[in-house]
């Protein structure tokens, strides 16, 4: 049975109910369906389901942090006389796999400030940053292998719950 089908149905159904379809009146149904859903998970049976709302809730909080800090240090340099600015393209070894996998990583790059995906390399092994702030290539390059891949490999896994 696929629960987040289930979810937006039940999302849905609240929002007929209360006879407003609007995206908080559905992301309210969504969160009641999705607390319905867990207290009758024993019932309706085992799912990974739950695990994964709760990983893209915690991706969704740390990406929107990344954004933050990545607005704020692009603001400072364009609002001080200062020139903070680094840039370096910088190849990063991928552990990403799959298309999926490294679609959402260049596009997760490519929307924080100051960093932009360039390319991949033939063999899918190594994708290619334009960083505007990069003092040390190598930090630069643990950010994005211990934050956003790691985050992108841990969303799209398929494991089991």
């Amino acid at each position: 049975m696929n629960y987040f089908i289930l979810n937006i149905a039940l999302a849905l159904t609240w929002a007929m109910l209360i006879g407003d379809i609007h995206p908080v009146s559905l992301f309210t149904g969504f969160v009641i369906g999705y607390l319905i859903l867990f207290t009758a998970r024993r019932a309706l049976g085992p799912s990974p389901y739950f695990g994964k709302v709760s990983r893209v809730i915690r991706f969704a909080f740390f990406f929107l942090w990344e954004l933050i800090k990545s607005n704020l240090r692009v603001a400072r340099d364009v609002l001080t006389r200062t020139d903070y600015m680094k840039p370096r393209i910088i190849a990063v070894p991928l552990d990403a796999k799959t298309d999926a996998e490294i679609t959402l990583l260049a596009n997760l790059i490519s929307l924080t400030p100051g960093s932009l995906s360039l390319d991949v390399s033939t063999d899918r092994r190594t994708i290619y940053v334009h960083v505007m702030y990069a003092e040390n290539a190598e930090s630069v390059r643990r950010e994005i292998k211990e934050g956003l891949e790691r985050w992108v490999l841990d969303l799209l896994a398929t494991e089991k719950e």
